[in-house]
């Protein structure tokens, strides 16, 4: 089990706001989840969760399930593990995309992630609700951006044997892609028993892929620049002004 806690990569020149405000809608929507009695929580369900088969045949009303759901969660550990990889990856990408573009690009990533798995499961009756087509967007344009990005993780081995290795970004979250791409294909034959929804993480991954650096392009950043502390020199080799790399 490989568990990212941090990423190494500080260098950001505004708060990530909405960073912030994704994190705190997901956690107030489940909140309000899990205080709701059982037949609340199945009428919420009903109404806002993603269900494919619903959006092939219930026309616009439906359709809008795939912005709710992306903010509903089906346990602690969905919500715990989605909110932490958003977390340690959406402050660099906001950054180098400006708030807006960065929200647009999210949503989008999310909406995609969900038709990407109603495409491969039209008749599923399983509601598909979490963030987590969505962040692998976000992931993807983190190592688009970042590819010299390090993340600092706990590696548990044997348990109780840990250790806290640094690995490179594109080695981390493409090793998660790999295994969604994989357990999707696995998957393919058991669709009807709902479980996780492996291909909407590929769609929402390979969309973010596609448009991490056009959005950073708009956002007026050079993508070029979306390296890490630890390599400021390469922006200044060979600098025919003779600038030496600042401190960041």
């Amino acid at each position: 089990m490989v568990i990212p806690i941090a990423d190494d990569n500080s260098r950001r020149r505004t708060t990530p706001g909405i960073t912030y405000l994704l994190l705190a809608v997901n956690v107030l929507v489940f909140l309000a989840m899990v205080r709701a009695t059982p037949a609340e929580q199945a009428r919420l369900m009903a109404t806002y969760a993603a269900v494919p088969r619903a959006i092939l045949h219930d026309g616009p009303t439906a359709w809008l399930t795939l912005l709710t759901s992306m903010f509903m969660h089906a346990g602690w550990l969905h919500l715990a593990g989605n909110m932490l990889f958003l977390w340690i990856f959406g402050d660099n990408v906001e950054d180098a995309m400006g708030h807006l573009r960065y929200l647009g690009f999210y949503l989008l990533c999310g909406v995609v992630a969900g038709l990407t798995q109603v495409a491969v499961d039209p008749g599923g009756t399983t509601p598909l609700v979490g963030a987590s087509g969505a962040i692998a967007g976000v992931l993807a344009a983190y190592v688009v951006l970042f590819p010299r990005g390090m993340v600092r993780t706990i590696v548990v081995l044997i348990p109780p044997l840990f250790v806290w290795p640094l690995l490179p970004a594109w080695l981390l979250i493409g090793g998660w892609f790999v295994l969604q791409f994989w357990s999707g294909l696995s998957s393919l034959g058991a669709l009807a028993t709902g479980g996780v929804a492996y291909w909407a993480h590929v769609g929402g991954f390979v969309l973010g892929a596609v448009l991490a650096r056009p959005f950073a392009r708009a956002g007026g950043v050079d993508h070029r620049l979306a390296v890490t502390r630890r390599y400021p020199q390469d922006l200044y080799r060979n600098d025919p002004y003779g600038r030496r790399p600042p401190r960041w």
